[in-house]
């Protein structure tokens, strides 16, 4: 069997499977890494446990292949990917890192009522939970269950307005056939908006095919203004990433069409989720996105967020107890970034970056990171992947525990020390995940 057929097996649907074919790779030599200074890194990989044409175990080769040094697994409202995606890395001998990207209600706090980081609807924002120590994910996947419970009630009230807006011009979608066979909802993985609008997408072309038929129909049917990007690729029928595109197309302005707002079983008190991370070792990070002039994956319209407020936003964050900040470097501008910076250190916050991949045609290398203003998000990261194997081990031994904190009070020296710690085990050929 040839390496691009093996390659392809790591979609394979039995996980075994999966990750035999990478064991074949890694002996083969064929995944084409010459990665060793671990330069390039990123905490914010999806697989197809939420929205993503990557199993874990292909989520770690193509990072590997692309040549990232290091990489992180974060699946909406679902951990089911990380034990696979832990064994891929071990396998491999390639540093990772485990993470959940979840929604919580900020109802109860200072910036309640305004559009934060969320572009469907106010008072809710993205964050996520880095780092969780392995022996606590049976903690966060019964966080998730519950979750995703409440999320398919919704789920299926939004593919009912989706009907009513597209039915009679491809068919009705069904939530049990059409959707929920594209995703991994029955091994605990996520549906979203996303797989809803891939199920369109699908629809969408087996009537109107590729190529300017489609385009129209998004246009002229059903009143989607097309950005300049989008139509240059959808005007493409040999495009290989098309139904991904269609899908970006759909999700910048259709959303808020059939978007139902989500309440709080499906999006818990933020208090609650920060009380999860500080029980179970994980580290809080609020997801900064910054207001949208230009979208890089197409799915996002050009949309203010937190900018305005940013000042008391982080001092509601420090007041709720988050650890950290999250943000994508190719997402912002320099100002933006800038901006950042200067507030994670003012409010003594971790700095973590992660791009977030969700779609084939994204890089998996994020080049802005290459920056010498943001070195410190590579060592971050190192010190994250120390965190999570120590933690594991003693969690009076994690990055923010009591016992961490009161022995170096001082943030970045504790970064760099963790940082050191794992460029230390990897020099000596430990474990390294």
């Amino acid at each position: 069997m040839d390496n691009l057929r093996l390659f392809e097996q790591l979609n394979h649907p039995n996980q075994e499977v999966r990750l035999k074919e990478l064991e074949m790779l890694v002996d083969n030599k064929s995944l084409n890494s010459s990665s060793t200074s671990f330069s390039d890194v990123n905490n914010h990989i999806h697989t197809w446990y939420s929205f993503s044409p990557y199993s874990p175990t292909k989520a770690v080769a193509m990072a590997i292949r692309a040549g990232l040094g290091t990489a992180g697994i974060m699946d909406h409202d679902s951990v089911a990917g990380v034990k696979e995606f832990i064994q891929a890395g071990r396998i491999a001998d390639f540093p990772v890192t485990s993470g959940v990207e979840l929604r919580v209600s900020m109802k109860n706090t200072s910036v309640s009522g305004r559009r934060i980081n969320n572009p469907d609807q106010d008072d809710i924002a993205y964050i996520a939970l880095h780092g969780i120590p392995y022996d606590r994910l049976s903690d966060a996947e019964q966080f998730c269950r519950t979750v995703s419970r409440h999320r398919e009630i919704r789920n299926r009230r939004m593919t009912e307005r989706i009907n009513e807006l597209t039915a009679k011009h491809v068919g009705p979608l069904d939530y049990d056939k059409d959707v929920l066979p594209l995703s991994k909802a029955r091994e605990g993985g996520s549906v979203t908006e996303r797989h809803l609008l891939f199920a369109l997408s699908e629809r969408i072309l087996s009537v109107y095919g590729r190529g300017k038929n489609t385009l129209r129909f998004l246009t002229d049917t059903l009143k989607i203004p097309v950005s300049r990007k989008n139509t240059a690729y959808l005007e493409d029928p040999d495009n290989p990433y098309y139904p991904y595109d269609l899908l970006g197309a759909l999700k910048s302005d259709l959303v808020e069409k059939f978007y139902i707002p989500a309440d709080e079983n499906e999006c818990p008190d933020v208090a609650a989720v920060i009380d999860l991370a500080e029980r179970i070792g994980a580290i809080s990070a609020y997801a900064y996105l910054g207001d949208v002039y230009d979208s890089i994956t197409g799915d996002k319209k050009a949309q203010k967020f937190e900018d305005d407020y940013l000042n008391e936003l982080f001092g509601e964050l420090k007041r709720l107890g988050f650890r950290a900040v999250t943000y994508m470097p190719s997402r912002n501008t320099p100002l933006q970034l800038q901006r950042i910076k200067i507030l994670c250190n003012a409010f003594d916050f971790m700095e973590i970056s992660g791009e977030d991949i969700n779609s084939p045609r994204q890089n998996f290398i994020c080049e802005a990171l290459r920056s010498s203003e943001l070195q410190n998000l590579v060592y971050s990261t190192y010190a994250l992947i120390q965190h999570e194997y120590a933690a594991a081990q003693d969690r009076t031994l994690a990055l923010f525990s009591t016992e961490t904190i009161a022995k170096y009070p001082d943030l970045n020296q504790r970064i760099r020390l963790y940082a050191r710690q794992f460029l230390d085990r990897h020099k000596k050929g430990g474990t390294l995940c």
